[in-house]
This record gives structure tokens, sequence and C-alpha cells, in this order.
């Protein structure tokens, strides 16, 4: 069996050539562009909590950086370098190849280059790092939003949330949208080009991890303000088509998470440049609310008119 330093060697030491010192010693040197802050994310992903045992190996590769990718997205930061922390039960070549084939496809992907990293044996848990550049002054934080500022989404959340109750709970969804859904939960997509390209356009971002309506309560917790997201702007069309109950869409879209989208705050002034942004990128953006001054109040308006506090939020680890 192979020892824990000739897996590394094997799988995951591949040249860094920016990096001043990469995979092979105690830790990397990394030279930071002048004018610039480091972005560092670090997501954790658990067996049996974040993934299925029977998951694809080289999906989950993908992954377990694209998560991290995700969070530099969200601050508007270009990512540079990854580091990789894994826990297994045994040393199985066979999915250990994949696995690693999956981590470089989406660094590759990306522009990361592995630098660094640890081993061990224990219940399968999978941590990367990853390191990014934002231009100093420019990252989008969650804390600058103001009242009065729209909000919007990127791309269609609830797909993940949908691709889980059909594996958990055996949600019937059509042929099409199944391999849609279980492609999102699986391999999700970094909206890295927008997170760029809202520098100086959004007033407060983060990715859709958690649940839609449980990552903007972040925003209001931050930046101190209200909001009211309306029913009637939810892109749920497409998740209706996948035959699944209207509810469970619903509560997908807005609770289910795992959605990897960019959620954002933006000046009314900004809508015809976000919407020139979505025909260039390719990439539906859905103006679904607005904020508001009634600190951490959020509610939802639906067609009627009514206004209500949402029924769910989205995950907690400990609830």
């Amino acid at each position: 069996m192979p020892s824990e330093f000739e897996l590394i060697g094997r799988y995951f030491e591949r040249p860094a050539p920016t990096a001043d010192l990469g995979v092979g010693d105690d830790a990397a040197l990394l030279p930071v562009s002048a004018g610039t802050q480091l972005v560092v994310s670090t997501d954790m992903l658990v067996e049996g909590t974040h993934f299925l045992a029977d998951t694809d190996p080289r999906l989950l590769g993908w992954k377990t950086v694209a998560v991290s990718v995700s969070d530099l997205a969200a601050m508007a930061a270009r990512p540079r370098w990854a580091t990789l922390a894994v826990s297994l039960p045994a040393a199985d070549e066979t999915w250990l190849a994949a696995f690693a084939a999956g981590v470089f496809d989406c660094c590759e992907s990306f522009g990361l280059e592995l630098v660094g990293g640890d081993t061990t044996r224990g219940p399968r848990n999978l941590c990367a790092t990853v390191f990014g550049e934002v231009p100093r002054g420019q990252a989008v934080t969650r804390a600058a939003a103001r009242p009065g500022d729209d909000i919007w989404v990127s791309g269609q959340p609830g797909r993940a949330g949908l691709a889980l109750a059909h594996l958990m709970d055996g949600v019937a969804l059509c042929d099409r949208l199944r391999e849609e859904c279980l492609a999102a939960l699986h391999q999700p997509r970094p909206r890295l080009a927008l997170g760029l390209a809202l520098r100086g356009v959004a007033s407060a971002m983060l990715d859709v991890s958690d649940g839609l309506l449980g990552d903007l309560r972040h925003i209001l917790e931050c930046s101190g303000t209200g909001a009211i997201v309306e029913a009637a702007a939810l892109p749920l069309a497409a998740l209706a088509a996948s035959g699944a109950d209207a509810a469970l869409c619903r509560r997908c879209l807005l609770a289910g998470g795992d959605d990897y989208e960019l959620l954002f705050a933006a000046p009314p002034r900004h809508r015809g440049a976000i919407e020139a942004l979505s025909a260039r990128l390719g990439l539906p953006l859905h103006r679904i609310g607005e904020l508001t001054r009634e600190r951490e109040r959020l509610m939802l308006r639906e067609a009627d008119g009514t206004l209500a506090a949402p029924a769910a939020y989205g995950y907690d680890h400990f609830a």
C-alpha cells in the first residue's frame, strides 16, 4: 500500500509556475501582486452531510474546489492558488485517481494552481482553501448595501435542492430537468466572470450555499437593512417544468441551498448595466426584490400583494 507521501506525489503534485514554492515543502511561498489584497476562503465537505457515499469521485473533486472558487467570485476576486486537505478511510487508488482528476479539472477551469495540502486516515472529509487577489479596495463584501437597492440572483437557484429531493426522497423529475438538477448539485459552476464584472456595480454580494433567503439575511445583517422579495419575480418556471410539486419547487428555490449562484444588491441606476451584462454573459440575472429600511426584516410579497415572513430560510448545520 502506498504511503501518504507517495499518494501526494502520485495524485496531487503538479508544477505551480506562479508560486515561488509549491507542493513538497512545509509550506508554499506565494508572490502576491502589488496593489492587491489577498482573498482567502476555506470550505469543508463531509460525507453524509454534504455528499452521499456513492458520489462520483471525479465530480466530488470538482465540487471540493468549486465551492471555494464560488466564494472568491462573490468577493469579485480572481483565484490564484489552492491547498487541499483530505481525510480518507482507505488509500483507494482508483477513487483517488478520479478525485484528483476532478480537482485539477476545476483548478484548470478557473486558473488555480494547487500548492499544498495534507492527507490523513479517517472519515471522508474534503477541505479546499483557495487564495485569490482583488485590487485593493475593490472587493465586494456583504456590508455596503443600502435601502432602495435592488436584489438580484443569477442563473437558476433551486436545481440542487430538487436533485437532492430526487436522490433522497425519490421525487420524480422529467429526464432533461433531472440531468440539469443533478449536474447543478454535483458539478456547480462558480459564477466567476459575473463576480469580476460586478466590481463597482454590486453594493453587496455573496454566493447561495445554504438557501437564497438564509443567505440574503447575511447581507441584511451586515448592511443593516431589511428586504422585500417579490414572489412573482422568482424564476420558478424552469423548476415547475421538472414535474415536481409546485410547493417543493418554491421551497427549493428559496431555501434549498447548494446552488452557488450569486445573490447581490445594486442601486437601481445600474439596472441597464446589469441587463447588458446578463446578455453579454448569456446568463439570466433576475431582479427579485428590494432592500428596505426595516433593519433585518425579511418579507415575501405574494402576487396578490400580501406580505408575510418566510416559512423557511435555508440549511443550518447545527439547527
